[in-house]
C-alpha cells in the first residue's frame, strides 16, 4: 500500500521548517522529508505526533491509494 501526505502543506501553513517540525516531534529532519516524500512509513505514535503538532487527524494528513490494495487482493489459483 503506498501514501502521500499533506504534511508540507500544513507545515507551510504554520510556516514551519522541515526542522522545526522534527524538533517538536522527536525526530531528525531526514525523517520529516522521508515522511513528505512517502518513502517512510512512520509509528503510529510518530503519526499521531506530527498530526497533532500541524493541528490535523491521521486521516487528513495520510492519503492512502486504494488502488494497491486491489492489486494486493488479486491471487492466482
Amino acid at each position: 500500500m503506498s501514501f502521500r501526505t499533506r504534511i508540507k502543506e500544513l507545515r507551510a501553513r504554520y510556516d514551519m521548517t522541515q526542522e522545526d517540525l522534527a524538533k517538536r516531534v522527536g525526530v531528525r529532519r531526514e525523517t520529516i522529508s522521508f515522511l513528505e516524500r512517502g518513502r517512510y512509513n512512520p509509528s503510529l505514535k510518530l503519526a499521531h505526533d506530527v498530526a497533532k503538532v500541524l493541528n490535523t487527524s491521521l486521516d487528513e494528513l495520510f492519503i492512502f491509494d486504494e488502488e494497491d490494495d486491489e492489486n494486493e487482493d488479486v491471487h492466482e489459483d
